[in-house]
């Protein structure tokens, strides 16, 4: 045996014993059931109590999802302080702004700032007509400009993003992003309220170089943040909507300044008075 290569070690102690040899008293053997055991595709099954929906409860929720509040809710979840940080971004544009939402658009800050755009033109638009009025005859406040602001404002900031969302899908574009559309434009109207703010004088000339600086900041925000998703169609379907973009925004800035920042205003009250009221 030793020839064929095989060593064999045996442990011999001084008594003879070859180790403890009785195994029966320390061997215990169990029977064991193997059709007991527990299937492995149970055993790995996840647990319903999961944050995770499974494949049903989610194409159950997009079914479902634009009646759902959770579709508007994630509209308005920023804080104040991301507002404030996308107010900045908006005025200092040092980067794309759509990398500053990071994929979250917000309507909380485009629906403030179209508010306090239409009552600044309202405020500073009064103080236009007063100044203009020169003490002639009594003055009245004119909550046409009120309606009128709103109506501008808000019509514009909501229509025509959704325009040209609609105008870039039906192009083919994949890029297009409703909610980034409102976003854009929403923050775009920022600089509305400073222009508002010093445009309340009665020089005509001063105040068109006011809007014409606003017109050409917001036009120079729109246009560098929509072109990315203008050039994903063709190129001369882009060119054509570019065009479309800046003199829709020029119609914006006339509008204001013409409406809110002219002495000839079309929303200005110009009934002459009753009798009644006429001086001796």
């Amino acid at each position: 045996m030793a020839n064929r290569g095989y060593d064999v070690v045996v442990d011999v102690d001084q008594e003879g014993d070859l180790g403890h040899t009785d195994l029966q008293e320390d061997l215990e053997f169990h029977s064991s059931n193997f059709e007991n055991m527990p299937n492995s595709r149970n055993k790995i099954q996840p647990d319903s109590t999961s944050f995770l929906p499974g494949p049903a409860a989610s194409n159950s929720r997009q079914k479902h999802f634009l009646w759902s509040l959770s579709f508007y809710q994630q509209a308005f979840d920023v804080d104040t302080g991301e507002v404030l940080r996308r107010c900045l971004a908006a005025l200092y544009p040092r980067q794309n702004f759509l990398d500053v939402l990071e994929g979250n658009p917000d309507l909380y800050g485009p629906v403030w700032i179209a508010t306090t755009v239409v009552v600044i033109l309202f405020l500073t638009g009064t103080i236009s007509q007063y100044l203009a009025h020169n003490g002639k005859e009594h003055f009245a406040y004119d909550f046409k400009l009120l309606s009128g602001g709103a109506g501008l404002i808000y019509g514009y900031t909501a229509l025509v993003p959704i325009g040209l969302w609609g105008t870039l899908k039906w192009f083919g574009s994949e890029s297009a992003n409703a909610m980034e559309c409102l976003c854009l434009y929403g923050y775009a109207n920022l600089i509305w309220i400073p222009v508002a703010l010093i445009s309340w004088s009665n020089l005509s000339l001063l105040n068109f170089i006011f809007v014409s600086l606003g017109f050409a900041a917001s036009t120079f925000f729109l246009v560098r943040n929509l072109y990315p998703l203008l050039s994903s169609t063709e190129r001369q379907t882009s060119k054509i909507l570019l065009i479309v973009v800046v003199a829709l925004h020029a119609g914006l800035a006339i509008a204001i300044k013409v409406l809110f920042f002219a002495s000839t205003s079309p929303l200005k009250n110009d009934e002459p008075p009753k009798d009644g009221d006429q001086s001796n």
